[in-house]
């Protein structure tokens, strides 16, 4: 399996993006799928997550702010984010939840004040 991150960027503090993240190897629809993060000089953490079903969560950090989809027709796997802030910059990724596939080179987000 292999993922691919996409669509992070340059913005400033209190907008959005929209990251894509998409699948190709196995059957997406077996698997609850999560975004991670890496901040530099942090260990990488759990963003969201969606389940099979389509149920989500969102760490706190985020809640209200970040939202998960999936599109299992598509392989691909989405993060709306909005509103965004400093401490939002990092390294975004998806996989599995839990992650058991190998990283995908991830999408870098950078929150501009």
């Amino acid at each position: 399996v292999q993922l691919q991150a996409f669509w992070g960027g340059l913005v400033q503090a209190g907008c959005s993006l929209r990251l894509s993240c998409a699948a190709s190897g196995r059957t997406f629809s077996n698997y609850a799928m999560g975004w991670f993060r890496q901040a530099p000089g942090k260990e990488r953490e759990l963003v969201a997550t969606a389940t099979t079903t389509g149920s989500t969560y969102s760490v706190d950090s985020v809640k209200g702010r970040f939202t998960i989809s999936r599109d299992n027709a598509k392989n691909t796997v989405y993060l709306q984010m909005n509103n965004l802030k400093l401490e939002d910059t990092a390294v975004y990724f998806c996989n599995a939840f839990p992650a058991f596939i190998s990283w995908g080179q991830g999408t870098q987000l950078t929150v501009s004040s």
